[in-house]
């Protein structure tokens, strides 16, 4: 199995930044996609962003030029760089991994979430 840990998220004046962290562990043989999505009272969870293990990247049309998603293979982590974080970035904000535990097994593995809350 596969597990994620998150951290970053926290409380956050409008115009500030936050670094989110999700680290895989566990039995891991590869990593194909990374990202985030994340979750506000009362919606749905949405996509934030995507990177491949290439370092392919897409993001929500709505946070291109605020938010960054980068990855590092060797630690099995990737990042989420948020800048001028809006009140409307509130919400929990989810890990998301495609990964092979095994070279003949593949599973699609969600963090337990992370709070970002920005205030006005």
């Amino acid at each position: 199995q596969v597990q994620l840990v998150e951290s970053g998220g926290g409380l956050v004046q409008a115009g500030g930044s936050l670094r989110l962290s999700c680290a895989a562990s566990g039995s891991i043989f590869s990593i194909n996609t990374m990202g985030w999505y994340r979750q506000a009272p009362g919606k749905q969870r949405e996509l934030v962003a995507r990177v491949t293990s290439g370092g392919s990247t897409n993001y929500a049309d709505s946070l291109k030029g605020r938010f960054t998603i980068s990855r590092d293979n060797a630690k099995n982590t990737v990042y989420l760089q948020m800048n001028s974080l809006k009140p409307e970035d509130t919400g929990v904000y989810y890990c998301n991994v495609d990964a092979q535990p095994t070279r003949s097994t593949w599973g699609h593995y969600w963090g337990q979430g992370t709070q970002v809350t920005v205030s006005s």
